[in-house]
């Protein structure tokens, strides 16, 4: 069985983790109502995506 010969070091280790992280979706701001919506998305607050209604609110 294979085992190191020594210990990985702090700074090492951190290295590769460097890709391991959240990463903040896109948002921006709604056209119609002003709030902050996923790009590429329908607004929840409003229902309109590329200044169309495509949700009724009721």
């Amino acid at each position: 069985m294979a085992v190191p010969k020594r210990r990985t070091s702090k700074s090492r280790k951190n290295k590769r983790r460097t890709h391991f992280k959240l990463e903040v979706p896109g948002m921006t701001i709604c056209p119609n109502c002003g709030a902050l919506i996923k790009s590429h998305h329908v607004c929840p607050e409003c229902g309109y995506y590329k200044g169309e209604e495509v949700v009724a609110k009721a």
